[in-house]
C-alpha cells in the first residue's frame, strides 16, 4: 500500500493546536473592504479554529504527522 500523502494546500493555510483543533484565517478579507460592513469586518480579523468531524477529515488530510 502506497503512502498517504499531504494535501499540501490543507498544510499552507491550517494549523492543528495541541488539542486538535484546526487554527485558520477567515477568507473574504483580501480587497474591496468598503462593501462589507464593520460588524463583518471585525469577525473577518484574526483566526478561528475547527472541531469535529469535519476537522478530523482536515487532519487526515495533513498525514500522520499533524497530531
Amino acid at each position: 500500500m502506497p503512502k498517504a500523502k499531504t494535501h499540501k494546500g490543507i498544510k499552507k493555510r491550517v494549523k492543528v493546536t495541541a488539542r486538535g483543533k484546526i487554527k485558520f484565517h477567515r477568507h473574504n478579507k483580501g480587497h474591496l473592504q468598503s462593501g462589507k460592513s464593520g460588524n463583518r469586518r471585525r469577525r473577518l480579523r484574526g483566526t478561528t479554529t475547527i472541531t469535529g468531524p469535519f476537522a478530523n477529515k482536515m487532519i487526515t488530510l495533513l498525514g500522520p504527522g499533524a497530531r
